[in-house]
C-alpha cells in the first residue's frame, strides 16, 4: 500500500503567505500604537486639567473632569432638571437626523442640478452665496418665530446647516465629471437622464460622501443651537440651563454628550462610505486619517 505524501507548497506561495501575515501583524501593531497614544493624550489632558483645577484654577469657572463625570452620572441615574436624559438625547438626535436627511437630499439634488445647468448656476449663484452668509443664530431665532418652540424649528436650523456644505460638494462633484465619459455616452445614444444616473452621480459620490462626514456634525450643531435659542427639551436646553445657573460641569457634560453622538454618526457614515465605495482602489493615504 503506497504511503500518502503531502503535496508540497510552492516556495513562492509560502513566501507570499508569510509576507501577508507580516503586513497584517504590522497593521495590528500600528493600530494598537495609535490607540495607545490616543488614550495617553486623553490621560495627559484630563489629568492635567484635574490637577490644575485642584490646586491652581477655580473649578467654579473651569470645572474639572471629576465634577463633569459626577454630573453625567447624576443625569443618567437621577435625571436632569428638564426630565429624563434619554428624552433630551432622543429629542436632539431626532432633530439632527431629520435635518441631516432633508438637508442632504436637497443639497445633493440641487447641487447636481446646478452643476449640470451652467446658466441656472450663473444666475442664482450670488443669491445662494448671500443665503450662505446669513448668521445661523439669526436663522434659528427666525425659525422659532415661524415654527414655534417644537421640533420643527430645530429641524429647519439643522437642515440649513447641512444643506450648504452638501450642496457645494455635490455641485463641485458634478462639475468635475470627465467630459470624455459624457461625450462617449452620448455618442452611444445615452439620454440625459442615463448620463446623469450612470456617470454624473457615481462620479460625484466621493464628493458627496466627503461632505456627509461633516454634515451630521453640522446637523447636531443646528439642533443644539435651535434648542439653545428656545426649546422645551434637548441637549441645547440642558447647556442653556447649566449656563443660567453657572454650572460649568453641566455645560461640559452637554458638550461631551453631543460629541459622543457626532462620533457615533461618524463611525456609521464611515462604514456606509466604505460599503458604497468598495469598487474604488484603496488610497495609500486613506489610513492616515481613519478612525
Amino acid at each position: 500500500m503506497p504511503l500518502e505524501t503531502a503535496t508540497p507548497v510552492p516556495a513562492a506561495a509560502a513566501g507570499e503567505h508569510d509576507d501577508l501575515a507580516a503586513v497584517r501583524a504590522a497593521r495590528r501593531r500600528h493600530r494598537a500604537t495609535v490607540w495607545g497614544l490616543r488614550v495617553l493624550v486623553l490621560i495627559v489632558v484630563f489629568g492635567s486639567w484635574e490637577l490644575l483645577s485642584t490646586y491652581y484654577i477655580d473649578p467654579f469657572y473651569y470645572s474639572k473632569p471629576s465634577l463633569i463625570a459626577q454630573r453625567l452620572g447624576e443625569w443618567f441615574t437621577d435625571g436632569t432638571s428638564k426630565g429624563s436624559i434619554w428624552v433630551n438625547l432622543s429629542a436632539t438626535l431626532q432633530e439632527a437626523i431629520y435635518g441631516f436627511a432633508l438637508g442632504s437630499v436637497l443639497g445633493v439634488v440641487l447641487g447636481i442640478l446646478f452643476g449640470r445647468a451652467r446658466l441656472l448656476a450663473e444666475v442664482l449663484s450670488p443669491f445662494i452665496q448671500a443665503l450662505n452668509a446669513v448668521p445661523r443664530i439669526v436663522l434659528a431665532a427666525l425659525f422659532i418665530i415661524w415654527f414655534g418652540l417644537g421640533m420643527e424649528s430645530k429641524i429647519a436650523t439643522a437642515l440649513v446647516l447641512v444643506f450648504f456644505p452638501v450642496f457645494f460638494n455635490a455641485f463641485q462633484g458634478a462639475r468635475e465629471v470627465d467630459r470624455t465619459f459624457v461625450d462617449n455616452a452620448r455618442i452611444l445614444g445615452a439620454s440625459r437622464f442615463q448620463v446623469l444616473t450612470s456617470i454624473v452621480v457615481p462620479s460625484a459620490t466621493s464628493w458627496i460622501l466627503a461632505s456627509l462626514h461633516t454634515a451630521f456634525g453640522f446637523a447636531l450643531i443646528g439642533a443644539i443651537v435651535g434648542e439653545y435659542a428656545g426649546a422645551d427639551k434637548g441637549i441645547g436646553l440642558l447647556i442653556s440651563t447649566a449656563q443660567g445657573t453657572f454650572d460649568a460641569a453641566g455645560i461640559y457634560a452637554g458638550m461631551i454628550l453631543s460629541t459622543a453622538l457626532a462620533l457615533l454618526a461618524e463611525v456609521i457614515l464611515g462604514a456606509l462610505e466604505r460599503r458604497l465605495l468598495r469598487w474604488r482602489p484603496p488610497s495609500q493615504s486613506a489610513g492616515a486619517i481613519g478612525i
